[in-house]
């Protein structure tokens, strides 16, 4: 284990990323790795795909604005931003799917707005949300986790990044869809006619989520940010989910465990949220972003068309930013 990890220490230093940027790829490695295990290496080749792209579109961008392209390759920012877009996308998607959302949140997400440190909203949720809603079915094509179904070889998962539609059944309901869609049954009910969907969350989700969570920690013990937004958000949701829930009924709206280990809540929690060019600057505002992320996750989820809504509840909170960095902002004390 000690030569794994100073072997990827040492790729980091090759690569000349930042402590910063080396930590939250680190971080993310043991979500990744329970999501190839419960789903396929879908999202390994996606992450790879998606890598190679914005690496050129970083490159390329350089070039067109007359800089030292080789110099601005060296920092791989767009690296993170690519990486956390393709954990959040479907194992299995297409191609161009990945293509285009990862140009989305570099162009659009970023570059439109001056490059890295200056962009007002997480540039891979951009992306995210640009394809979710121009592209929905293909944005929700979740296959069936291993237990429930056999997962594709890597090699399957090649063909059909080439040629979409040569891996058989690859859509499933997750368990936030299976929740939402639920209109007169029994929570008791409903968990007996979904094999995919358990009491904690559903197969494969609780292990993914909680394995986000302790790269999450991993990164809070390495003061890669502060605490403030993910527990805010975290504790948001989770009063939320206790004011919603109703012992499990037709109209429930989940419990505490299912909405914190389902979805995307850990991955967001801590990968997303706490981008520092996003996220509010004081502790205080932090906590109000955290807060204000957290309820309207809950408020989509239980209402809205979308069952994860961490994308749009992100880019409208970051909207926000600003208005609660003025209103939470030190005041200067006259001596």
């Amino acid at each position: 284990m000690s030569f794994f990890k100073l072997s990827l220490f040492e790729i980091a230093r090759k690569l000349r990323l930042s402590p910063v940027q080396r930590d939250v790829l680190l971080a993310a490695l043991p979500g990744t790795i329970v999501m190839t295990g419960y789903f396929g290496p879908g999202t390994l080749v996606n992450i790879l795909l998606g890598g190679l792209v914005a690496l050129a579109c970083g490159y390329a961008v350089a070039a067109l604005r007359a800089r030292d392209a080789i110099a601005a390759s060296r920092d791989l920012s767009a690296l993170i931003t690519s990486t956390l877009l393709c954990i959040a996308l479907p194992p299995y998607a297409p191609w161009w799917l990945i293509l285009l959302g990862v140009l989305s949140s570099e162009l659009l997400g970023k570059q439109v707005f001056g490059g890295q440190g200056y962009h007002p909203f997480n540039p891979a949720m951009v992306g995210y949300a640009i394809l979710l809603i121009s592209f929905p079915a293909q944005m929700s094509a979740w296959p069936s986790p291993r237990g429930l179904a056999e997962v594709p070889s890597f090699a399957d998962t090649i063909r059909h990044l080439i040629a979409p539609g040569t891996i058989d059944a690859v859509t499933a309901a997750t368990p936030l869809d299976l929740l939402r869609q639920n209109t007169g049954l029994l929570f008791e009910e409903l968990l007996l006619q979904s094999p995919e969907l358990t009491r904690w969350a559903g197969v494969g989700w609780f292990e993914v989520n909680l394995a986000f969570l302790l790269g999450g920690l991993f990164l809070l013990r390495r003061q890669i940010f502060s605490w403030h937004a993910p527990i805010a958000m975290l504790a948001a949701i989770t009063l939320c989910a206790l004011i919603g829930y109703d012992a499990g009924s037709s109209a429930s709206g989940g419990s505490v465990i299912f909405h914190l280990f389902s979805g995307a809540t850990m991955f967001a929690a801590f990968f997303i949220i706490t981008d520092p060019f996003c996220c509010a600057k004081s502790k205080k505002g932090k906590i109000i972003f955290g807060s204000l992320i957290g309820f309207l996750v809950y408020l989509i989820r239980v209402s809205g068309d979308y069952p994860d809504a961490f994308a749009f509840a992100v880019l409208i909170v970051n909207f926000c930013t600003p208005f609660i960095d003025y209103c939470t902002k030190p005041k200067a004390v006259n001596t």
